[in-house]
């Protein structure tokens, strides 16, 4: 369980204010966490797949690919664009 001066020192890097009634809920609270995590650390992993069977997917990325829509659907965009210059949409300058 984390230490009263362990809540306190992360207090004062969080920027907040505790009163000691916080300072002893947030002690256990965060002992808490902590401790689930170090359960999650403890869970064996290395087969790809997690404790219940579930596969772990790893890289699951699609093609990037261009799909074009034919000039009706650019149409249909290009009616709801409020300037166009030169066949593509004119936007304001960001800088």
């Amino acid at each position: 369980m984390l230490s009263t001066d362990e809540v306190k020192r992360i207090a004062l890097l969080a920027r907040i204010g505790l009163t000691d009634a916080e300072i002893e809920r947030y002690r256990k609270d965060l002992s808490s966490v902590l401790d689930f995590f170090r359960e999650l650390e403890a869970l064996d992993l290395s087969d790809g797949a997690d404790e219940e069977g579930v596969p772990v997917k790893e890289n699951d990325t699609r093609e990037d690919r261009a799909e074009p829509f034919g000039s009706v659907g650019r149409d249909d965009i290009m009616k709801n664009v409020p300037s166009v210059k030169d066949g593509y949409v004119k936007v304001r300058s960001v800088f």
